[in-house]
């Protein structure tokens, strides 16, 4: 009973997510910032989704676990904008981890080894399932940007080379995505919604 409490806990704590909001902005809901939970969500979605693309092995339940977890740390943490300074970016990383010791250690502590051992997994990005993930959650930025005009690109002046930098991990694992992704980042150059830079 011990467990199913501290399972139900983490559970709980979760709820949390849902109130820490994103640069991006949800289009079809009169622009408001999205949730970290909802973009969790959406790119659990996208995996399955875009799975016949990738041309590595990858382990999609593997793959659906990191993308439901991979933010979870933003509870603590708070969002930071994936374009932000580079010291703030770096400052982020020692908070999150903390982040995933004190959430993950609500769970009992085979489920704590394992999450935790996820959320590095993924934000190491080294493993094909990682890179996949990694791939997941970077795309569906790009994706919300280019129905929204440029979105968060366009209000914070973000570079052609920032958001190619960003979705490297496409080019590897799912090369027809990444040839997608290049059209499309050339496209928003040509509207300028990104800097030619």
């Amino acid at each position: 009973m011990d467990s199913l409490n501290e399972q139900l806990n983490f559970i709980l704590e979760l709820d949390k997510l849902k109130a820490v909001y994103r640069q991006a902005l949800v289009k079809t809901d009169n622009n408001r910032q999205e949730n970290s939970a909802e973009h969790s969500w959406h790119i659990a979605m996208l995996a399955p989704i875009l799975l016949e693309h990738v041309c590595e092995d990858v382990n999609l339940l593997r793959v659906i676990k990191m993308l439901l977890i991979h933010d979870i740390v933003e509870i603590d943490a708070g969002d930071t904008f994936a374009f932000s300074k580079q010291s703030d970016l770096d400052a982020q990383h020692d908070k999150e981890l903390a982040a995933a010791n004190r959430i993950f250690g609500l769970l009992p502590e085979s489920q704590f080894h394992e999450y935790r051992s996820l959320w590095l997994e993924f934000e190491a990005a080294e493993s094909a399932d990682a890179r996949f993930a990694k791939a997941m959650d970077r795309i569906l930025p790009l994706l919300q940007n280019m129905q929204n005009d440029g979105g968060s690109w366009a209000k914070h002046g973000v570079k052609k080379s920032q958001v190619l930098k960003r979705n490297q991990y496409l080019e590897g694992i799912a090369p027809g995505i990444w040839q997608y992704v290049c059209e499309q980042i050339d496209l928003a150059v040509t509207k300028g919604w990104l800097k030619d830079q």
